[in-house]
């Protein structure tokens, strides 16, 4: 846990990263971009900013075998949101006796509120800014979730990381401590990082398989490869990682069921099961449609043609999303036999997208480009 001052705006470089459209259709973080700048407008006479950092790390894993489909290891627990919020409510109670506080003078998130947390945290020496843009933690590497109470209470700062015992600069540049390492830029399939330090989240394969709802754009879906629910690609390289030691669960509760799923079962997903896994969990706001999607282009990137009757089941799937990445997938396995497969399918279809898909690899059953 540490402590920052509230002085001056935590949005250095938030306008510029909008106004390039790095946040895809995230809207929210338009709509709240000026209370994420100024914290004032989230608490009115905010003089502290109390930064937890929850260790997430679990020990170094073997890879998934089997061709098991890849997880974010974050999502491998119970919803954090859930966990760690009775953790910052018995923090604010502790404030109003020390510090003689009332409810109203402060206010604590995790990870959902108007606050730039990560830039808060590198102020408080939590950690530094990456050049995969997560926190990067000296003692932790980048395995932390981030909590944030903001307060009016006046609590003495701690003093940010830095190369030398100079006074920290404003606006430290992405990989302070991180010298001419690229592994995490170099890491990335899809080219997220246009430079060290900012993500266009419209080629993250984290944005791709769970903020947005719609299409994957088609020349990602080879390079999100097994990840069915967000990467960790550009995390796991950071040589800071080897500090990183494994957290206690006083506040997180691992979930190491999610992980042994394999993809045939989650190509099989019907709602009753979905909702009988997931629940509890980060996973349960993606729905049955966004895992069915992820699924599919999964399981095109696979290579192995066993899935394919599951395939042409979800090319009649009631969601054209869905049906739309399950072509995709079946002409990826299917080759030149795949019109055979997706004739009944094909037959049926009415919807533009879908149709779209259809069309840039197989011809109308009855010989109507369509």
């Amino acid at each position: 846990m540490r402590f920052a001052a509230v002085e001056k705006s935590g949005g250095a470089g938030l306008s510029d990263w909008l106004d390039a459209g790095h946040q895809a259709d995230m809207a929210w973080l338009e709509r709240t971009a000026e209370k994420r700048a100024q914290v004032e407008l989230v608490l009115p006479g905010a003089r502290s900013m109390i930064l937890l950092g929850v260790n997430y790390w679990a020990g170094q894993e073997s890879a998934a075998t089997g061709g098991k489909p890849l997880w974010a290891r974050y999502a491998r627990h119970a919803d954090y949101h859930d966990t760690i919020k009775p953790g910052l409510a018995a923090a604010g109670r502790v404030l109003e006796e020390l510090c003689g506080l009332a409810p109203e003078d402060y206010r604590y998130y995790v990870d959902t509120g108007p606050v730039l947390e990560r830039g808060w945290a590198a102020r408080s020496g939590l950690g530094f800014r990456g050049k995969n843009a997560m926190l990067v933690s000296k003692k932790h590497g980048n395995w932390l979730f981030l909590a944030s109470i903001l307060t009016r209470a006046g609590i003495e700062p701690d003093e940010p990381l830095r190369k030398t015992t100079r006074p920290p600069a404003a606006g430290e540049p992405a990989g302070l401590l991180c010298g001419k390492c690229t592994r995490c830029l170099d890491a990335c399939p899809t080219g997220a990082f246009p430079s060290p330090g900012v993500v266009d989240s419209r080629r993250c394969i984290s944005y791709q398989t769970i903020e947005n709802k719609g299409i994957i754009p088609a020349e990602l879906r080879a390079g999100i490869g097994r990840h069915v629910y967000g990467c960790d690609l550009c995390l796991e390289v950071c040589p800071w990682n080897r500090f990183a030691q494994a957290g206690r669960s006083l506040l997180l509760s691992v979930r190491p069921d999610i992980a042994e799923l394999t993809l045939r079962e989650l190509l099989e997903l019907t709602p009753g099961r979905f909702a009988e896994i997931f629940r509890g969990t980060a996973i349960k706001r993606l729905k049955l449609t966004g895992l069915l999607r992820n699924a599919c282009v999964v399981a095109g990137n696979a290579g192995d043609a066993s899935h394919l009757p599951e395939l042409v089941q979800l090319a009649a799937h009631d969601s054209a999303i869905v049906r739309a990445h399950a072509v995709w997938a079946v002409r990826q396995l299917g080759g030149n036999g795949a019109t055979d497969w997706l004739k009944a399918a094909r037959a049926m279809e009415t919807d533009a997208v879908v149709l779209a898909e259809y069309g840039k690899s197989l011809p109308h059953p009855g010989g109507d480009p369509g």
